[in-house]
């Protein structure tokens, strides 16, 4: 009786156990850049985003205060006092130097001396006396060394940095509209387009359509790249190939054949009778199209939407290639992350932040409309 069809199987575990992998592979990296995106640069080279709410030991390099603003006469010496950590009192020094050669010269509470009677006294929670002659305490603040344990902090000075600096290597905000602008259409103009040709393709007999299918399925393995040139040139000919136009045209084109296929996988699937009813109380195909087959359809067009919404969305090659602009103006997030990388490869929290600021709407966009999907995906596999 086991091996009768519907009964329940032995290996149900292992396809939970692996179910529970692959969520896990997908959910532990974008849980650690969600985390990455609000600590500071320090905290990131110091310890890995798991050990975020724990605090991190880190080796810091930070100067003392302008000694021209802020120094005192004592004596025959001046002095500088202050709070390296400007009196937030967080972190935790242990071992400090004045020098990158040796960092760990000296222990919290010791002083230093720094030679001709120059000396630098740094206390664990960052207090510090620097004190010296007149030509000593003067000019550029002195640098200390230390390594210190700070407790977890977050911030969100990364997002303000990255949705608002006017910098056009670190400011995203103008390619997030760009990025907008380039994904509505690219996304709403092939499901039109799609819509009509699956229905005549579905329910509409007309010499060529067998035909037609086949070369809508033959379409679908076409590689992206072998179009890419040719397709270019002809936009550049007609006056489309350097904005939004030539890149919503170029989407289009490659979205279509999996429209096609997938609408008309649904729609072959709705009941005959309805279309043949309507027929027969004198609604045209038009008339059938917009107000039976569409309506019925919107679980197959809402897939269709959350594969198209998600290619251009994270899409580079077709926006590198078809939005052709030196002045910025139309870059895309996914090309502002590649200049991130290039202009700013050390500052791993700038490059965190931005990356899940790119994937924070196609990750809306899909819970939201997940559990069309499924329906979409699966029309016309069972009758």
């Amino acid at each position: 009786m086991s091996s009768i069809a519907g009964t329940k199987s032995s290996l149900t575990w292992a396809v939970h156990i692996s179910t529970a992998l692959l969520v896990a592979l997908w959910l532990f990296p974008t849980v650690g850049l969600l985390v990455s995106s609000f600590r500071t640069a320090d905290q990131i080279s110091g310890s890995g985003w798991w050990n975020a709410m724990f605090p991190s030991v880190q080796n810091v390099v930070i100067r003392a205060a302008d000694p021209d603003d802020f120094r005192e006469q004592r004596g025959d010496l001046y002095v500088v006092e202050g709070n390296l950590f400007d009196g937030e009192g967080e972190a935790v020094i242990s071992v400090w130097g004045t020098s990158s050669r040796a960092i760990d010269v000296n222990k919290a509470g010791e002083t230093a001396d720094l030679g001709d009677g120059e000396s630098f006294t740094l206390q664990a929670n960052g207090d510090y006396i620097w004190s010296g002659n007149d030509d000593q305490i003067s000019g550029r603040a002195q640098r200390v060394f230390a390594t210190a344990k700070a407790p977890p902090k977050f911030t969100l000075g990364n997002y303000a940095q990255v949705l608002f600096s006017g910098s056009s290597t670190d400011g995203m905000a103008k390619a997030f509209f760009n990025t907008f602008t380039v994904t509505i259409p690219a996304t709403i103009i092939p499901i039109m387009i799609a819509a009509f040709a699956a229905y005549a393709l579905a329910w509409m007999d007309f010499p060529g359509r067998a035909l037609l299918i086949a070369i809508v399925v033959g379409l679908l393995v076409v590689p992206l790249q072998l179009a890419l040139i040719p397709l270019l040139k002809l936009h550049l000919n007609i006056g489309i190939g350097k904005g939004y136009l030539g890149v919503w045209m170029a989407h289009t084109g490659f979205g279509l054949p999996l429209a096609i296929y997938l609408l008309r996988n649904y729609m072959i699937g709705l009941p005959r009778d309805i279309i043949e009813n309507a027929k027969v109380d004198g609604a045209t195909d038009f008339q059938i199209f917009t107000k039976i087959v569409l309506p019925l359809s919107f679980p197959a067009l809402a897939s269709f939407g959350i594969f198209q919404f998600l290619w251009t969305w994270n899409d580079l090659l077709v926006a590198k290639v078809f939005l052709i602009d030196a002045t910025g103006e139309t870059t895309v997030m996914t090309n502002q992350i590649v200049e991130l990388l290039g202009t700013r490869g050390g500052n791993w929290e700038i490059l965190a932040t931005a990356a899940f600021v790119s994937i924070a709407v196609p990750l809306v966009v899909f819970f939201s409309m997940q559990r069309f999907l499924v329906r979409g995906l699966l029309a016309g596999s069972v009758k």
